[in-house]
């Protein structure tokens, strides 16, 4: 199985988007441990970008610039 920097990290924007999207019909998806994982490598390559998390526009935008 493939490590999650083995994908494209478009693929993962891609991925994560969609899931999220789900939150209000699928609320179980709040405790998924893959979702959380996914939240959390792309928050850390979004620092790495310079961009500021906790900020939700700023994360919103790099998020969708794929």
């Amino acid at each position: 199985m493939k490590s999650l920097d083995e994908y494209e990290l478009s693929d993962l924007k891609r991925i994560y988007r969609a899931l999220h999207g789900q939150l209000q019909q699928e609320f179980e998806l709040l405790d998924s441990d893959l979702l959380h994982d996914l939240q959390r490598y792309l928050q850390n390559q979004a620092r790495g970008d310079g961009t500021d998390v906790s900020v939700h526009s700023q994360w919103s935008t790099w998020l969708n610039d794929s």
